[in-house]
């Protein structure tokens, strides 16, 4: 196999130039002024030191850039990921202790062997088994909790829990520790953050600002508030108040090392590591896919796999915790014209220099702060549209989405996503169990034959025609069998039955067995079972049993072609060769 199949860095490098290292170069200085807040506040979130948010913003990016093949996608810690780490090693190791920390690498490094197997194993169609009302159910309740979760941070007061009923009621138990200057922090940060969203682009567009600089200014401009704020804090002493602070956060970066873990962490921590693997890449393809559409370039989810196993194996090795793509981040890149996955790299080796040379200054910097960042960051996660469009088109969807949403609020974001994916499954099982099957007639003047509920049609007496809109296999092959026995005892004038199969792809064994228990009961009413366009594939199934030499009546090209075979050898009907 071609080197440049695992090393797509082989293939982009090739054609690097002096434009594309500009256009990189002027990105990675933009994204690393962004990502500096963001892993600081994603670290809190996942109730780990913000030091390591910086770390798993370091070498994972390094590694998309060697095996990844997105130009656009910037790796790193994102708020989902982060809250479902949280959760995850919270039920393994105690936060804050250095067990906690050594969970969240062993659980980077499973999920990124995970991926990275799953990526040579070619199973990158596992994102289709996430069905966008799910990931929209399940993002939209994660929002929630995310910026439930941080309402303590925001009031000065302690908060404990995963799901919102533990939230609420751990904030309703502090409640009377308020602390009024973190609150006047919160409230400053909120208020400029949002105003920085909302606001400050048509502000700047007043003053003539081009709009893609505009963009750049918007999407840093929450730096500015963390300047601001760590200004404050050193001024008025915050921290003497009762304000939390980020505090002493260790100068330089980690070395490369494998955490102590034991048999039963690994195994606590195997099936989140799964789930966090497949949502991350699902949020990640999905977000490549986008920026890879309007530069006409192509994702291969393989090798995306491979490349976001390996980001994740270079956060374990790195002292941070499970990375995937994020969509604002990328948003910034994209929009500061990043060209090759290069970009992330030149964002590594800045985010490394502010580790090395700026954490000293972050000890001024209040946590109400952070909190404040993930607040303003998780307002696009919640979409309570997708319950009005999900009831409106399909209770199907509906039912999956409220299944998610109700279920990640409730008991958490693992048992959500799960449930989730079970609903959706079921679902499917159970729309797939009852195919629809229509009687079929012959538009008048056409060889065209449509639903006798929906056209004007012509039916030819004697004869039933029935189309199957779905594959045929265990699950639904009961219900054609009901559904053509009853159609045929409700008219005992019925000599002929044809199966229109243009629709059916596939014919698994107990769909045989079903299709030959059908024959078998016809012939016993002498009614003779034919079928009409059968697909090749299929056909080459059926030509390997003993259904075809049985078959009373014929297997036709085309429905026109069985009806008029019918008319005019009512007795004997011919078998033309079917392809």
């Amino acid at each position: 196999m071609h080197l440049k199949t695992f090393f797509p860095i082989l293939e982009w490098g090739a054609r690097y130039n002096r434009r594309t290292l500009t256009s990189d170069l002027i990105a990675a200085v933009i994204v690393t002024i962004m990502l500096i807040p963001q892993s600081l506040a994603y670290a809190l979130l996942a109730g780990l030191p913000p030091e390591v948010g910086l770390y798993a913003s370091v070498l994972p990016l390094v590694a998309y850039a060697i095996f990844g093949t997105s130009t656009a996608l910037a790796v790193g810690p994102v708020a989902v990921i982060s809250l479902m780490t949280a959760a995850a090693i919270g039920r393994v190791a105690v936060e804050g202790s250095a067990d906690y920390a050594s969970a969240a690498i062993v659980l980077a490094l499973l999920s990124g062997v995970m991926l990275t197997l799953m990526g040579l194993l070619r199973l990158g169609f596992i994102a289709n088994f996430l069905s966008h009302p799910v990931i929209s159910g399940f993002i939209t309740a994660s929002g929630l909790i995310i910026a439930t979760s941080q309402v303590g941070g925001l009031l000065g007061i302690r908060t404990e829990g995963h799901a919102m009923p533990e939230l609420i009621m751990s904030i309703v138990a502090n409640i009377g520790a308020i602390n009024m200057d973190t609150v006047a922090v919160s409230v400053v940060a909120l208020a400029l953050l949002l105003w920085i969203r909302l606001d400050l682009r048509n502000w700047l567009a007043r003053f003539g600002v081009a709009k893609g600089l505009a963009n750049i200014i918007v999407r840093t401009g929450p730096v500015f508030v963390v300047f601001l704020t760590m200004a404050w804090s050193g001024l008025a002493n915050l921290s003497s108040k009762g304000v939390a602070l980020v505090g002493e956060v260790p100068q330089g970066l980690p070395l490369l090392s494998l955490p102590s873990f034991n048999l039963d962490t690994v195994q606590a921590l195997l099936v989140p590591a799964l789930i966090i693997s497949v949502v991350g890449f699902v949020e990640s393809i999905s977000v490549a896919q986008t920026f890879a559409a309007k530069r006409r370039e192509r994702i291969d989810p393989n090798r995306e796999l491979v490349g976001l196993g390996a980001a994740n194996i270079a956060a374990g090795l790195g002292g941070g915790y499970p990375v995937t793509g994020g969509f604002a981040r990328s948003v910034v890149n994209f929009d500061a014209g990043a060209s090759t996955p290069a970009a992330g790299a030149f964002t590594a080796i800045g985010i490394a220099g502010a580790t090395l040379l700026l954490t000293p200054f972050l000890a001024l910097l209040p946590k109400a702060t952070l909190a404040a960042t993930i607040v303003i960051a998780v307002l696009t996660l919640v979409d309570f549209s997708i319950l009005k469009r999900s009831w409106a088109y399909s209770r199907a969807d509906f039912a999956a989405v409220a299944f998610t949403l109700a279920g990640t609020l409730l008991l958490g974001v693992e048992v959500g996503i799960s449930l989730g994916v079970g609903a959706s499954i079921l679902i499917f099982l159970y729309r797939s169990s009852q195919p629809h099957a229509a009687i079929v007639g012959q538009v008048p003047g056409t060889e065209h034959y449509r639903n006798v509920k929906r056209h004007k049609v012509e039916t030819q007496p004697g004869t039933l025609s029935i189309r199957v809109d779905e594959s045929l296999y265990f699950a639904n092959a009961r219900y054609l069998e009901d559904f053509v026995l009853s159609q045929v005892a409700a008219d005992p004038s019925i000599k002929h039955v044809v199966l229109l199969c243009s629709a059916v792809n596939a014919i698994d064994l107990s769909a045989l067995e079903s299709l030959e228990t059908i024959h078998r009961q016809l012939g016993d009413q002498g009614v003779r079972l034919h079928l009409s366009e059968v697909k090749g594939p299929v056909m080459d199934r059926l030509a390997g049993t003993d259904f075809l030499a049985h078959l009373s009546g014929g297997v036709h090209l085309s429905q026109h072609q069985a009806i008029r075979a019918i008319a005019d050898a009512p007795e004997a009907a011919p078998i033309p060769r079917a392809v």
